[in-house]
């Protein structure tokens, strides 16, 4: 099987890492082979049709989506996913405060949703990405889209507070 990932160019430094390691990281633990075109944003994933294939994709785009590797290394766990939410359709000032509120002065907010729910956020581009177990996600997901809606930081973290109960 191929897959073609697109990554920002900013990104792919990262998805190699340092002497290669991260790419030969993701290789070893997922039985695929992962290949940067020169000269473009494109990244081949290379693999049988089994589930290391299916994590490899996810591990790339979660790189490509702002996640370090170690948290993308998550996604090994069969119990994890990687979920998205596309800002797109929004515009500049709008786009920049909405993830304004999302991340919070100094990363409060998100540091703060990542604690309560242990979903990891990324806030980057034009998405907001969460990489987490199925109920962590959701959590996490729902109040991000509190906010998103315009809802009150007390009303989020208030709506947080059930959810530990």
């Amino acid at each position: 099987m191929l897959k073609v990932v697109k990554i920002s160019k900013q990104r792919i430094p990262v998805l190699i890492g340092k002497d290669g390691k991260v790419r030969k990281g993701i290789e070893d633990k997922t039985g695929t082979e992962i290949n940067v075109i020169p000269d473009s944003t494109n990244v081949e994933i290379r693999g049988g049709q089994n589930e290391g294939f299916s994590k490899a994709k996810d591990i790339v785009a979660a790189i490509g989506r702002g996640f370090s590797p170690r948290a993308a290394f998550r996604l090994l766990d069969e119990e994890c996913t990687l979920d998205m939410i596309s800002l797109k359709n929004e515009t500049g000032n709008t786009m920049k405060r909405l993830m304004a509120r999302v991340i919070g002065r100094r990363g409060s907010v998100k540091r703060r949703i990542e604690k309560s729910t242990g979903a990891r956020i990324c806030v980057y581009g034009k998405t907001i990405s969460f990489i987490g177990e199925y109920d962590e996600n959701a959590a996490a997901r729902e109040l991000v889209e509190m906010l998103l809606e315009g809802r009150p930081h007390a009303k989020v973290f208030a709506r947080m507070q059930e959810m530990k109960k």
